[in-house]
Protein backbone atom coordinates (compact mmCIF):
# COMPACT_ATOMS: atom_id res chain seq x y z
CA UNK A 1 0.00 0.00 0.00
CA UNK A 2 1.36 3.15 -0.85
CA UNK A 3 1.96 6.07 1.39
CA UNK A 4 0.79 9.59 0.96
CA UNK A 5 2.60 12.61 2.83
CA UNK A 6 0.56 14.95 4.27
CA UNK A 7 0.47 18.38 4.89
CA UNK A 8 2.99 19.95 7.66
CA UNK A 9 0.97 20.25 10.47
CA UNK A 10 3.08 22.34 13.09
CA UNK A 11 1.12 22.31 16.77
CA UNK A 12 2.33 25.08 19.00
CA UNK A 13 3.79 26.29 22.19
CA UNK A 14 -0.48 27.62 23.53
CA UNK A 15 0.06 28.64 26.80
CA UNK A 16 -3.83 29.19 27.29
CA UNK A 17 -4.05 25.71 28.98
CA UNK A 18 -4.83 26.25 32.65
CA UNK A 19 -2.84 23.20 33.32
CA UNK A 20 0.62 25.53 32.38
CA UNK A 21 2.59 28.10 32.96
CA UNK A 22 5.14 30.11 31.94
CA UNK A 23 8.52 30.63 33.82
CA UNK A 24 11.53 31.76 32.46
CA UNK A 25 10.50 32.20 29.27
CA UNK A 26 9.67 27.90 28.98
CA UNK A 27 5.78 26.72 29.22
CA UNK A 28 5.74 24.41 32.10
CA UNK A 29 3.10 21.85 33.60
CA UNK A 30 1.69 23.44 36.68
CA UNK A 31 0.91 22.03 39.89
CA UNK A 32 3.35 19.26 40.03
CA UNK A 33 7.07 18.48 40.75
CA UNK A 34 8.67 17.87 37.42
CA UNK A 35 11.07 20.94 36.60
CA UNK A 36 12.06 20.51 33.32
CA UNK A 37 10.08 23.06 30.29
CA UNK A 38 7.11 20.86 28.65
CA UNK A 39 7.07 22.88 24.86
CA UNK A 40 8.33 22.39 21.87
CA UNK A 41 12.39 22.84 22.73
CA UNK A 42 11.95 20.28 25.35
CA UNK A 43 10.41 18.06 22.86
CA UNK A 44 13.32 18.29 20.20
CA UNK A 45 15.94 17.77 23.26
CA UNK A 46 14.17 14.45 24.22
CA UNK A 47 14.44 13.38 20.89
CA UNK A 48 18.08 14.11 20.80
CA UNK A 49 18.20 12.92 24.13
CA UNK A 50 16.47 9.10 23.27
CA UNK A 51 19.24 9.40 20.12
CA UNK A 52 21.81 9.73 22.68
CA UNK A 53 20.54 6.82 24.76
CA UNK A 54 19.73 4.55 22.00
CA UNK A 55 23.20 4.84 20.65
CA UNK A 56 25.01 4.28 24.41
CA UNK A 57 22.55 1.37 25.16
CA UNK A 58 22.88 -0.15 21.61
CA UNK A 59 18.92 -0.24 21.22
CA UNK A 60 15.87 0.45 22.46
CA UNK A 61 15.63 -1.59 25.56
CA UNK A 62 17.34 -4.12 27.78
CA UNK A 63 14.57 -6.86 29.24
CA UNK A 64 14.85 -9.99 27.56
CA UNK A 65 11.70 -9.79 25.56
CA UNK A 66 10.08 -12.46 23.89
CA UNK A 67 7.40 -11.46 21.02
CA UNK A 68 5.45 -9.11 23.51
CA UNK A 69 2.11 -8.57 22.64
CA UNK A 70 1.30 -5.02 24.72
CA UNK A 71 4.03 -2.79 25.90
CA UNK A 72 3.46 0.33 27.86
CA UNK A 73 5.83 3.66 27.84
CA UNK A 74 4.52 5.57 31.11
CA UNK A 75 6.36 9.39 30.60
CA UNK A 76 6.49 9.04 27.08
CA UNK A 77 7.49 12.72 26.27
CA UNK A 78 8.07 12.87 23.16
CA UNK A 79 6.62 9.37 21.92
CA UNK A 80 10.14 8.50 20.05
CA UNK A 81 10.87 5.86 21.99
CA UNK A 82 7.15 4.42 21.72
CA UNK A 83 7.22 5.05 17.95
CA UNK A 84 10.32 2.96 17.69
CA UNK A 85 9.16 -0.27 19.34
CA UNK A 86 6.03 0.09 17.75
CA UNK A 87 8.08 -0.56 14.34
CA UNK A 88 10.46 -3.04 16.41
CA UNK A 89 6.99 -5.21 17.38
CA UNK A 90 4.68 -4.60 14.58
CA UNK A 91 2.44 -7.02 16.08
CA UNK A 92 2.23 -5.80 19.53
CA UNK A 93 0.21 -2.96 20.91
CA UNK A 94 2.33 -0.13 21.80
CA UNK A 95 0.96 2.60 24.05
CA UNK A 96 2.66 6.00 25.14
CA UNK A 97 1.00 7.35 28.39
CA UNK A 98 1.95 11.35 29.46
CA UNK A 99 0.46 14.03 31.19
CA UNK A 100 -0.34 15.25 27.85
CA UNK A 101 0.52 14.73 23.98
CA UNK A 102 3.69 15.77 22.56
CA UNK A 103 3.80 18.45 20.42
CA UNK A 104 5.03 17.97 17.57
CA UNK A 105 5.67 18.62 14.15
CA UNK A 106 3.98 15.82 11.79
CA UNK A 107 6.67 17.16 9.46
CA UNK A 108 9.84 15.41 11.31
CA UNK A 109 10.83 11.81 10.45
CA UNK A 110 9.02 10.30 13.47
CA UNK A 111 12.09 8.10 13.89
CA UNK A 112 13.77 4.76 12.94
CA UNK A 113 13.44 5.50 9.50
CA UNK A 114 9.77 6.28 10.20
CA UNK A 115 7.75 8.82 8.14
CA UNK A 116 4.07 7.63 9.55
CA UNK A 117 3.04 6.73 13.04
CA UNK A 118 2.55 2.92 13.14
CA UNK A 119 -1.03 2.04 13.56
CA UNK A 120 -0.07 -0.48 16.56
CA UNK A 121 1.07 2.97 18.56
CA UNK A 122 -1.72 5.10 20.75
CA UNK A 123 -1.40 7.59 23.02
CA UNK A 124 -3.34 7.82 26.28
CA UNK A 125 -3.03 10.73 28.89
CA UNK A 126 -2.27 9.88 32.05
CA UNK A 127 0.14 10.92 35.16
CA UNK A 128 1.72 8.00 37.39
CA UNK A 129 1.09 9.62 40.49
CA UNK A 130 -2.55 9.39 40.08
CA UNK A 131 -2.50 5.88 39.43
CA UNK A 132 -2.14 4.10 35.63
CA UNK A 133 -5.67 3.84 33.56
CA UNK A 134 -5.50 0.09 33.05
CA UNK A 135 -6.79 -2.79 34.31
CA UNK A 136 -4.18 -5.40 35.96
CA UNK A 137 -2.03 -7.67 34.21
CA UNK A 138 -2.49 -5.19 30.78
CA UNK A 139 0.81 -5.58 29.25
CA UNK A 140 3.88 -7.79 28.80
CA UNK A 141 6.29 -5.22 28.93
CA UNK A 142 5.95 -2.00 31.21
CA UNK A 143 8.60 0.81 30.42
CA UNK A 144 9.85 3.80 32.49
CA UNK A 145 12.32 6.46 31.12
CA UNK A 146 13.82 9.12 33.16
CA UNK A 147 11.09 10.72 35.25
CA UNK A 148 13.67 11.06 38.62
CA UNK A 149 12.98 14.84 38.71
CA UNK A 150 9.02 14.03 38.00
CA UNK A 151 8.69 11.70 40.90
CA UNK A 152 8.67 12.90 44.59
CA UNK A 153 11.07 10.54 46.96
CA UNK A 154 7.80 9.26 49.08
CA UNK A 155 6.01 8.29 46.13
CA UNK A 156 8.45 5.46 44.30
CA UNK A 157 7.06 2.80 46.52
CA UNK A 158 3.59 3.64 44.73
CA UNK A 159 4.59 4.21 41.13
CA UNK A 160 7.09 0.43 41.24
CA UNK A 161 3.54 -0.79 42.62
CA UNK A 162 1.39 0.81 39.55
CA UNK A 163 4.09 -0.68 37.01
CA UNK A 164 3.58 -3.93 38.30
CA UNK A 165 -0.08 -4.14 38.66
CA UNK A 166 -0.07 -3.42 34.93
CA UNK A 167 2.31 -6.12 34.12
CA UNK A 168 1.08 -9.33 33.13
CA UNK A 169 2.56 -12.91 34.93
CA UNK A 170 5.63 -13.13 32.99
CA UNK A 171 5.73 -9.64 31.66
CA UNK A 172 8.84 -7.48 32.50
CA UNK A 173 9.14 -4.28 34.12
CA UNK A 174 12.19 -1.69 32.79
CA UNK A 175 13.74 1.29 34.76
CA UNK A 176 16.23 3.48 33.37
CA UNK A 177 17.67 6.57 35.22
CA UNK A 178 20.80 8.39 35.66
CA UNK A 179 23.57 8.89 38.40
CA UNK A 180 25.50 11.68 39.66
CA UNK A 181 28.50 12.95 37.67
CA UNK A 182 31.69 10.87 38.29
CA UNK A 183 35.68 12.65 37.35
CA UNK A 184 33.65 15.44 36.40
CA UNK A 185 35.29 19.41 36.80
CA UNK A 186 34.07 22.25 39.06
CA UNK A 187 31.51 23.27 36.34
CA UNK A 188 29.95 20.44 35.66
CA UNK A 189 29.98 19.01 39.13
CA UNK A 190 28.31 22.77 40.55
CA UNK A 191 26.10 22.94 37.87
CA UNK A 192 24.62 19.55 38.85
CA UNK A 193 24.20 19.70 42.52
CA UNK A 194 22.46 22.98 42.14
CA UNK A 195 19.91 20.78 40.48
CA UNK A 196 19.53 18.31 42.96
CA UNK A 197 19.52 21.33 45.46
CA UNK A 198 16.53 22.63 42.99
CA UNK A 199 15.05 18.69 42.69
CA UNK A 200 15.26 18.67 46.91
CA UNK A 201 12.87 21.84 46.73
CA UNK A 202 10.62 20.08 45.41
CA UNK A 203 10.29 16.99 47.22
CA UNK A 204 12.58 14.86 45.00
CA UNK A 205 15.77 13.22 45.27
CA UNK A 206 17.56 13.29 42.12
CA UNK A 207 20.40 11.33 42.95
CA UNK A 208 18.19 8.11 43.70
CA UNK A 209 19.17 6.23 40.25
CA UNK A 210 21.31 3.77 41.57
CA UNK A 211 18.70 2.50 43.32
CA UNK A 212 16.15 1.07 40.80
CA UNK A 213 16.37 -2.49 40.96
CA UNK A 214 16.18 -2.39 44.78
CA UNK A 215 12.78 -0.08 43.71
CA UNK A 216 11.70 -3.33 41.38
CA UNK A 217 12.74 -6.17 44.23
CA UNK A 218 10.95 -4.23 47.08
CA UNK A 219 8.02 -4.07 44.33
CA UNK A 220 7.74 -8.11 44.33
CA UNK A 221 9.90 -8.61 40.57
CA UNK A 222 12.07 -11.58 40.33
CA UNK A 223 15.05 -11.60 38.20
CA UNK A 224 15.68 -8.18 39.39
CA UNK A 225 18.79 -7.01 37.64
CA UNK A 226 20.98 -3.44 37.44
CA UNK A 227 23.04 -2.45 33.95
CA UNK A 228 25.38 0.76 34.62
CA UNK A 229 26.86 2.35 31.78
CA UNK A 230 29.11 5.27 31.96
CA UNK A 231 28.14 7.80 29.31
CA UNK A 232 31.65 10.69 28.74
CA UNK A 233 30.67 13.91 29.32
CA UNK A 234 32.66 15.92 26.42
CA UNK A 235 35.21 15.83 23.89
CA UNK A 236 37.51 13.11 25.01
CA UNK A 237 34.32 10.75 24.93
CA UNK A 238 34.23 11.18 20.88
CA UNK A 239 30.55 11.59 19.46
CA UNK A 240 28.50 10.31 22.25
CA UNK A 241 30.63 12.54 24.78
CA UNK A 242 29.72 15.35 22.73
CA UNK A 243 26.35 14.60 22.62
CA UNK A 244 26.14 13.94 25.95
CA UNK A 245 27.82 16.93 26.80
CA UNK A 246 24.79 19.29 24.57
CA UNK A 247 21.99 17.06 25.57
CA UNK A 248 23.67 18.17 29.66
CA UNK A 249 24.32 21.73 28.47
CA UNK A 250 20.57 22.01 27.56
CA UNK A 251 19.08 20.78 30.94
CA UNK A 252 21.63 23.54 32.54
CA UNK A 253 19.74 26.69 30.10
CA UNK A 254 16.11 25.16 30.87
CA UNK A 255 16.78 24.46 34.90
CA UNK A 256 18.30 27.89 35.01
CA UNK A 257 15.62 30.23 35.66
CA UNK A 258 14.26 27.25 38.38
CA UNK A 259 17.86 27.39 40.27
CA UNK A 260 17.95 30.68 40.78
CA UNK A 261 14.44 32.18 41.41
CA UNK A 262 14.67 29.39 44.34
CA UNK A 263 17.75 31.51 45.43
CA UNK A 264 19.86 27.89 45.37
CA UNK A 265 22.64 30.40 43.46
CA UNK A 266 22.79 34.02 41.79
CA UNK A 267 22.61 34.28 38.51
CA UNK A 268 26.20 35.21 37.97
CA UNK A 269 27.87 32.46 39.54
CA UNK A 270 25.37 30.20 37.42
CA UNK A 271 26.62 31.80 34.63
CA UNK A 272 29.88 31.18 35.97
CA UNK A 273 29.52 27.50 36.55
CA UNK A 274 27.76 26.65 33.07
CA UNK A 275 30.67 28.55 30.88
CA UNK A 276 33.13 26.68 32.99
CA UNK A 277 31.06 23.21 32.15
CA UNK A 278 31.27 24.53 28.47
CA UNK A 279 35.12 24.83 28.36
CA UNK A 280 35.49 21.12 30.64
CA UNK A 281 33.36 19.63 28.07
CA UNK A 282 35.27 21.28 24.99
CA UNK A 283 38.74 19.73 26.65
CA UNK A 284 39.56 16.59 25.14
CA UNK A 285 41.56 15.88 28.34
CA UNK A 286 38.70 15.34 30.46
CA UNK A 287 37.60 12.85 32.20
CA UNK A 288 34.03 13.63 33.54
CA UNK A 289 31.02 10.97 32.95
CA UNK A 290 27.47 10.62 33.88
CA UNK A 291 26.35 6.79 35.09
CA UNK A 292 23.07 5.59 33.74
CA UNK A 293 21.53 2.41 35.14
CA UNK A 294 19.37 0.46 33.20
CA UNK A 295 16.93 -1.92 35.69
CA UNK A 296 14.28 -4.68 35.07
CA UNK A 297 12.72 -7.11 36.61
CA UNK A 298 9.89 -9.88 36.04
CA UNK A 299 6.09 -10.32 37.17
CA UNK A 300 5.95 -14.09 38.03
CA UNK A 301 2.70 -14.31 39.37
Amino acid sequence: MPLFRRRPRIVTDSVSDRRFFVFGGRRHLAALPYPLPKDLAEINRLDFQHYLLRTGLRGNYAAPLQNPTSILDVGCGSSRWALEVASIFPSANVVGLDLVPPAVSDAQLLGNGLERRPDNYSFTAGNILEGLPFADRSFDFVHQRLLITAIPKERWPYVVQELVRVTRPGGWVELAECGVPEDGGPGYTGLWNTWIQFCAKRGVDFTIGHTTADMLRAGGMSHASRHMLRFPMGAHGGHVGRMSATDCLAVGSALRAGVIGQNIMSAEEYDRLYALAQSEFADPRGKGVLPFYVSYGQRLA
